[in-house]
């Protein structure tokens, strides 16, 4: 079966999704149209394409025991000079998302892997292309604002040719928090996420 090429994200609905999308292609970023505007929770991983089934059946439960949180995202960041990258910053929900993630890469999990930079939520705007145009993405993009109530994440695969393709959606679970070990049923100590 091969190895594929898979990631976890948080899609930035519409219509601010297509909008950042368009104004990621206007900076120069020929990858734009190829990268759904989203929230990364789990970094471009390769594994055994035979493993999808376990892949999905592990969301599947990190789902389950999510929350709808609010989103919001607020202004530009970079993370320049280390790397070539400027961002809209998530403002609200990135409690909830750096939770997430870190369910979605547990070590008992099968897409257990360290990061190579410490988790930062960010919506990419500009990634790898001529420093003027990450400056007018920086500033163009300052006053940026949007928000929405997340309801879950999606597993995605990047095809041949490198576009990434949504394989699967997960939403978050129903209005009833599981109980936590040591916890009462009626309260939690599990992040709204």
């Amino acid at each position: 079966m091969g190895t594929v090429t898979i990631g976890v994200s948080i899609a930035v609905p519409e219509p601010h999704g297509s909008l950042l999308q368009e104004r990621r292609a206007g900076f120069g970023d020929a990858a734009a149209h190829g990268i759904p505007t989203h929230v990364t929770l789990l970094p471009p991983t390769e594994v055994d394409a035979a493993a999808l089934p376990a892949i999905e059946a592990h969301l599947l439960e990190v789902a389950g025991t999510g929350r709808p949180f609010p989103m919001k995202l607020s202004g530009t960041g970079t993370f320049r000079p280390l790397s070539p990258v400027v961002f809209v910053q998530v403002a609200e929900g990135a409690e909830a998302c750096t939770w997430l993630q870190k369910q979605v890469r547990d070590a008992s999990g099968p897409v257990a892997r360290e990061l190579q930079f410490p988790y930062h939520p960010h919506v990419t705007v500009a990634h790898g292309i001529e420093d003027e145009a990450m400056d007018r993405a920086y500033e163009e993009l300052s006053d940026y604002r949007a928000e929405w109530p997340c309801t879950g994440f999606a597993l995605y695969e990047q095809g041949a040719d490198g576009v990434w393709r949504k394989l699967r959606e997960f939403a978050f679970g129903g209005p009833v928090v599981p109980p936590q070990a040591g916890a009462p049923a009626e309260r939690n100590s599990t992040p709204a996420c």
